[in-house]
């Protein structure tokens, strides 16, 4: 993740999105979108309230992308690239947007594996302002953010999306920390709260090392709990190679972020983000392990550009996995 705010980068990657895909689309039926059911990997003891991917493709291609207030256009764009699947991110949790969501889903047949929530408030991705202002570890945001991944929660409920997923920040690796303990009682507080609506809750990697972030799951206890494995955050963050990490990763893996990076340089700023292909992650290797690991879930490419690049390193990262994954 860069400096770049996330919730401004998806925003505008649906507009950037918008300006590299032709107009055309084919007629599509009526139709329910299929939601996301949590895989199970075939590795020992990561217990999961919500189902398994039964009769989905495994590994099937997705996108993160921003709805803004058009979810209309974000879903027409995602199947114009030709992706069946996808996460979509959502800041203002307007009146009606749901049922609009929703609607696209059906209209486009987009699956909406995850729901993506951060803020309320300034967050910065870097190493000095990071842990001071990402997810729930931060004291002076906390409660907000807590009760807005709730509102989130009831907004995904009614679209019939299976899973919300966030950063939870920095968490510390001392589990004696009082920090982590009170942002251990906070996770456990949104993933019950999801758990009551029937969804997973979902960490997505990066600001922790995987043992901490494995020690902060086991700590909060609730068996709803899963890792959206964002295989670059691992090394931008320089927090564990992503072939090592899924290893401890692996039982709670129920999503995947299809990124590329380079390890830091400077220890105020994290890796740089490169295109699919161009940096430090193995896709070969993970890819492999993957379905070594019986992984049914869905791959999901996040590219943090901007502007018509966005496009073209989008459909080159999807000619690369799909003749990786067959």
């Amino acid at each position: 993740m860069s400096k770049q705010n996330r919730r401004a980068f998806l925003q505008t990657s649906a507009g950037a999105l918008a300006a590299g895909l032709g107009p055309a689309r084919a007629a599509l039926k009526d139709g329910a979108a299929f939601g996301d059911r949590t895989p199970r990997l075939g590795i020992a003891h990561a217990s999961q309230a919500i189902p398994a991917n039964e009769g989905k493709k495994p590994l099937r291609l997705g996108l993160i992308i921003g709805i803004g207030k058009d979810p209309d256009a974000a879903m027409g764009k995602v199947h114009d690239l030709g992706l069946p699947t996808c996460q979509v991110f959502i800041d203002e949790l307007e009146p009606g947007l749901a049922g609009r969501l929703r609607q696209a889903l059906d209209k486009y047949r987009i699956e909406a594996t995850s729901l993506v929530v951060g803020g309320p408030g300034k967050e910065v991705w870097d190493f000095y302002q990071g842990p001071l202002t990402i997810g729930l570890v931060p004291r002076e945001t906390r409660d907000a953010r807590v009760a807005h991944i709730k509102k989130a929660s009831d907004f995904a409920k009614q679209c019939g999306i299976p899973a919300v997923q966030t950063h939870c920040g920095f968490i510390p690796e001392n589990p004696n920390d009082l920090v982590y303990k009170e942002t251990v009682t906070a996770i456990r507080e949104v993933a019950s709260y999801c758990k009551r609506n029937g969804q997973n809750f979902r960490y997505e990697t990066g600001q922790e090392t995987p043992i901490a972030l494995v020690r902060a799951i086991q700590d909060v206890g609730m068996d709803n709990q899963g890792v959206n494995f964002d295989l670059a955050n691992l090394i931008l963050y320089g927090k564990a190679n992503p072939v090592d990490a899924i290893e401890l990763l692996g039982p709670y893996v129920q999503g995947i972020h299809a990124k590329d990076g380079m390890w830091p340089t400077n220890p105020k700023e994290l890796g740089k983000e490169v295109p699919i292909g161009e940096g430090k992650v193995d896709f070969p290797r993970i890819i492999g392990r993957l379905k070594e690991l019986n992984y049914r879930g869905a791959v999901t490419i996040e590219r943090e550009i901007s502007g018509p690049q966005q496009v073209e390193d989008v459909r080159a990262s999807k000619r690369y996995l799909e003749k990786l994954i067959g």
